[in-house]
């Protein structure tokens, strides 16, 4: 009977043993299994991070815009749309707020953050006004017949565009002209029906454009005085091209002269044909008509 009891006893033990051992086994493996299926999960996190940084970077890069700028006066949404930082923008604002300003385009280079890269993308397009490059005794030439100081305007160009103009007197007179490419709104408002409002006008669609090529332009803009254009020459000529082969989709669409139709059509043209060699190459396209060739044709490079 004892020996029996015993037997019975012992059996229980093994068999105790037996199951606590499985349950060990069982949860070493299960854990296992978790921690296999944690390193699984925070691996596949990794990589999704990782495609969305890729994606907004690709994102951004598609939303800059090219187009021509003055450091000294463009203000937080152009400088944002060219593709700077916010913290790039505001160490501009700081630095102009403390009398700096940017004498010629190489100055722009010392941007805070500012790479090679995007320096050489935003250089063709940095447009210093002669206010802030040339020295304030070029505004005076001496007269030797008079032995008087004449002031002339800042923006005189070799061909005397300006005949002598000054920002102190009101309205233009009959030969007296402004050059388009380069007159402030100041210099704009004096211009015989041209008030505060077309002054910003011209100066915004200046900046859209990249430059006027024609006087004609100034039609595009809603209502413009025909009499001001007796007053208006353009002294200055383009060198700010656009090259078509390189810009974007939503770089083209950002000019007036480009819709999105035939923005997508030229990126379309490049993906199946290769780059463009001149204009000529669109004239298959329905999306252009001649007249929008011929517009186009001061503004792009290839």
């Amino acid at each position: 009977m004892m020996i029996g009891n015993r037997r019975a006893l012992l059996a229980i033990c093994t068999l105790i043993s037996t199951m606590a051992l499985i349950i060990v086994v069982i949860k070493g493996g299960l854990k296992t299994d978790i921690g296999g299926v944690r390193v699984e999960k925070e691996k596949k996190d990794s990589e999704q991070r990782q495609k969305r940084a890729e994606a907004e970077s690709l994102e951004y890069e598609d939303k800059r815009e090219l187009f021509a700028f003055d450091p000294n006066t463009a203000d937080s949404t152009a400088l944002l749309r060219l593709g700077l930082r916010r913290w790039q923008v505001a160490s501009i604002y700081k630095y102009r707020s403390r009398g700096g300003t940017y004498r010629k385009p190489s100055d722009f280079a010392r941007l805070y953050g500012l790479t090679v890269h995007d320096y050489r993308r935003l250089e063709p397009y940095i447009r210093i006004a002669p206010e802030y490059s040339l020295p304030a005794s070029s505004l005076f030439s001496k007269d030797s017949e008079k032995g008087k100081s004449i002031h002339t305007n800042s923006y005189q160009s070799k061909d005397s565009v300006y005949r002598g103009l000054n920002r102190e007197s009101k309205k233009l007179h009959s030969g007296e002209f402004v050059d388009l490419n380069e007159a402030d709104t100041s210099l704009l408002k004096r211009v015989p029906g041209i008030g505060s409002y077309y002054a910003r006008r011209i100066i915004e669609y200046r900046r859209r454009l990249g430059g006027y090529a024609s006087i004609k332009q100034l039609d595009e803009i809603d209502g413009f005085p025909q009499d001001a254009k007796n007053y208006i020459r353009i002294g200055k000529k383009l060198n700010n091209k656009l090259n078509i082969n390189k810009m974007t989709l939503s770089q083209l669409r950002s000019h007036p002269y480009f819709n999105y139709y035939q923005a997508k059509a030229i990126v379309d043209y490049r993906r199946s044909y290769g780059p463009l060699k001149s204009l000529q190459d669109l004239n298959a396209c329905p999306d252009f008509t001649d007249a929008d060739l011929q517009r186009i044709s001061p503004y792009v490079e290839f």
